[in-house]
């Protein structure tokens, strides 16, 4: 399978070259020059099929001639090694829990597939790679914990100061080893403008290799698909159309969850919810894409004015806006009523979510007021104690603190403050 740039001025690619570029030359992300449909009778009998063998089938034909399938199995092995289920809320709605994992939040699966690839790839060679990470609150935590210790690989992990959890900031600051924490002094989004401007820097490149993990990365991005095929898998027996609501950011997660749906999964509709960042649901009422400063809110994953992955969408439906929107509404909601959200869900069984899976769950409820017969799900992204003040003051209850945070609390912050560019490029090449 080769791999091609959106901007089509780069030569086309092998998926480790994708990987180890993280963008490429002419700036443009990589994607896949072929997807192609699973058989029917993968989802016919998909009930039967471990979580593995799913995943294996899916990314197959994507990693095809560079990771042989025993090596694919045994990453897969490593990196799938907790639960996804779907929780019934409602008879009609369920969440898919992706927060499993060893940082608590659904980019866990996807940092360690890209982690276990670069360790694959550079085994043979001694030339480091840097990995330059901007996080909004849980990317820097999964690709910290997904990277640590691996071989020939640095990470170098750029956040937002002040405008992350307490929980998101411990688990990127604590850990040492080969990864170092930059804190920035500014928005999620000047952290992702540096490390742009650091995959531009000609003269940083000659001195350096630098790959991204953020979901621009195709190691990173691809490997989401497999959470709508989990659920898939689980859901098949409600006999209803199925539709997904994602929590959405920087547009990776959905954006898989788009190509599963080009693999053959019958799926009827996905949804797109938003914070106040209303940047795509914009489009979708306007068809003019207008990128804008982020604003923070409580839903900090989400706070991206400019989401890199949409371009990819765009591109999935060959730019077509009626196909697009036959495909995908967006929606977005303010932090009261997400509040307002995370107290229903609550009443209504008892359910905690985070303030992320309360914004899908306010994006399905809204799409099921026009589409009442279908079987909705909403992906719960990260586990509410990453939230503990907003949840807790929110539904009035002590949140219990699961293992995977216990181990971060009491560990001292190391980060190091960066205001600029120049401060980034200067600590990169010393």
């Amino acid at each position: 399978m080769k791999f091609y740039s959106l901007n089509n001025i780069a030569p086309e690619v092998s998926f480790d070259t994708a990987v180890v570029n993280g963008i490429a030359p002419d700036k443009g992300l990589y994607f896949p020059k072929e997807i192609n449909a699973l058989p029917s009778s993968f989802f016919e009998n998909i009930e039967s099929l471990a979580n593995e063998e799913i995943a294996f089938t899916a990314i197959q034909q994507f990693v095809s001639g560079i990771l042989p399938d025993d090596v694919l199995k045994t990453i897969l092995k490593e990196v799938l090694d907790f639960d996804f289920p779907v929780v019934e809320i409602t008879p009609n709605i369920g969440t898919l829990e992706l927060f499993h994992g060893p940082t608590m939040a659904f980019k866990d699966v996807g940092a360690r597939f890209m982690a276990q690839c670069l360790g694959y790839f550079s085994r043979s060679t001694k030339n480091e790679v840097t990995v330059l990470v901007a996080t909004s609150g849980d990317t820097g935590g999964a690709v910290a914990n997904g990277f640590l210790g691996v071989a020939g690989v640095n990470v170098v992990i750029l956040y937002p100061s002040g405008k992350v959890s307490d929980i998101q900031e411990r688990q990127l600051t604590t850990l040492g080893k080969n990864i170092t924490a930059l804190e920035v002094d500014g928005t999620f989004d000047d952290c992702q403008a540096m490390v742009k401007n650091a995959f531009l820097d000609k003269e940083l490149l000659d001195h350096m290799k630098l790959t991204s993990a953020n979901s621009i990365n195709v190691a990173r991005w691809l490997p989401q698909l497999f959470y709508f095929l989990f659920a898939y898998k689980q859901a098949k027996s409600k006999g209803k159309e199925i539709v997904f609501s994602v929590p959405s950011g920087n547009f990776g997660n959905i954006c898989a969850g788009l190509v599963a749906q080009r693999l053959g999964m019958p799926v009827k509709h996905f949804i797109a919810a938003t914070n106040v960042n209303d940047t795509v649901p914009q489009f979708m009422l306007t068809k003019e894409y207008t990128p804008k400063p982020s604003t923070a809110t409580i839903s900090n994953a989400m706070d991206v004015g400019d989401p890199s992955n949409f371009i990819r969408i765009r591109h999935l439906f060959q730019d077509d806006f009626e196909a697009l929107k036959k495909n995908l509404s967006s929606y977005s909601f303010d932090d009261e009523t997400t509040k307002v959200a995370l107290k229903e869900i609550y009443d209504v069984n008892g359910y905690i979510a985070d303030p992320h899976g309360a914004v899908g769950y306010l994006g399905l409820k809204k799409y099921q007021e026009q589409n009442p017969d279908t079987y909705g799900i909403f992906l719960e992204t990260a586990h509410p104690v990453k939230f503990l003040d907003i949840v807790e003051e929110t539904i009035h209850i002590k949140l219990e603190i699961p293992k995977q945070i216990q181990k971060v609390m009491g560990k001292e912050k190391k980060s190091i403050q960066i205001s600029n560019y120049e401060d980034l490029k200067s600590f990169l090449k010393n």
